[in-house]
């Protein structure tokens, strides 16, 4: 009588797999017992996305955005040749394209004005963000004082340059430096606008 052993043998599976689960799931280690501070993994989560690389969660509303790298603001444009395309309207799509109808899993890093910065996968993108890069969609985040960037990603935006995937075949400005730009001349216009 084997089945027994099989049905003992799934019971204990079961078992230590939920508590894997559980425990994955829980920040903090029990009292007493030392675990280095991980960053916390979210249940499954279906998606609307927001832009190129934020999205909001459909049940609860929390919204994250993909850790290490940038894509074009979404007004943003590139140009090939004399040929102008919406570097920012394609990165939207692309996410949009991953996420609709997929669960995600994303693992927050730390929490950044009501954000959730996170790595997120899907069965089909084990790392979305690398992947993103990879196509040429996104841009590695260049390190700063607050972040040390992600290597993978940097080797990834490599490989797509030196094959002109995505953004790499035209010519664009650097999301963060687009950003300034814009900021700025809003600003400037907000404050020609009030002067009399």
């Amino acid at each position: 009588m084997p089945r027994p052993k099989l049905v003992v043998g799934v019971l204990s599976g079961l078992a230590v797999f939920a508590s894997q689960t559980s425990f994955a799931q829980t920040p903090q280690a029990p009292p007493g017992i030392y675990s280095p501070k991980a960053a916390v993994q979210s249940p499954p989560l279906r998606v609307e996305v927001i832009d190129g690389t934020g999205f909001r969660d459909i049940e609860t509303h929390a919204v994250y955005r993909l850790y290490g790298i940038d894509t074009c603001a979404p007004d943003q444009t590139a140009r090939l040749g004399r040929q102008p395309w919406p570097c920012g309207t394609m990165a939207t799509a692309w996410l949009v394209k991953v996420t609709l109808n997929t669960w995600l899993a994303c693992r927050t890093l730390r929490e950044e004005a009501g954000e959730h910065l996170a790595r997120c996968a899907s069965a089909g993108h084990p790392d979305i963000a690398a992947d993103m890069v990879r196509e040429g969609v996104a841009v590695a985040r260049p390190p700063s004082a607050d972040d040390s960037g992600i290597r993978a990603y940097a080797l990834a935006e490599h490989d797509a340059r030196k094959a002109y995937r995505g953004l790499w075949s035209s010519t664009f400005q650097m999301p963060w430096d687009w950003r300034a730009n814009y900021d700025a001349k809003r600003q400037a216009a907000a404050q020609g606008e009030a002067t009399p």
